[in-house]
């Protein structure tokens, strides 16, 4: 695969950079994605988990990302409401990139 990348021009609409970028540019999509993982987290959770992330963004950011399916959100018809958020098999994906990344940062960073 890594030589048909070579052959790509310039990333236009089919580029799969362009088109990876689309679905994981957010400011804050990686951290929450790392945040998530394997577990099923709710709400509050992320929200101190994400430290500096305004809740209009934490919204924002996950109604994106499960508008992506790369995140499910499961809503419990209760008072107060309860919203648990998990991985898709898609979002499960994105995990060795969040890893890497993840990696990068303690090796060249931190």
């Amino acid at each position: 695969m890594e030589n048909n990348l070579k052959t790509i021009p310039a990333c236009d609409e089919s580029c799969p950079v362009r088109a990876s970028l689309s679905l994981l540019s957010g400011k804050w999509t990686l951290m929450i994605l790392f945040q998530i993982n394997e577990n099923v987290i709710r709400y509050g959770e992320l929200k101190r988990a994400v430290i500096g992330i305004s809740e209009k963004m934490l919204i924002q950011e996950l109604n994106t990302l499960v508008e992506h399916k790369l995140v499910s959100k499961k809503v419990y018809p209760q008072i107060p409401p309860k919203v648990e958020y998990q991985l898709t098999e898609l979002g499960k994906k994105t995990l060795p990139i969040v890893d890497q990344l993840a990696q990068f940062g303690l090796e060249n960073l931190l």
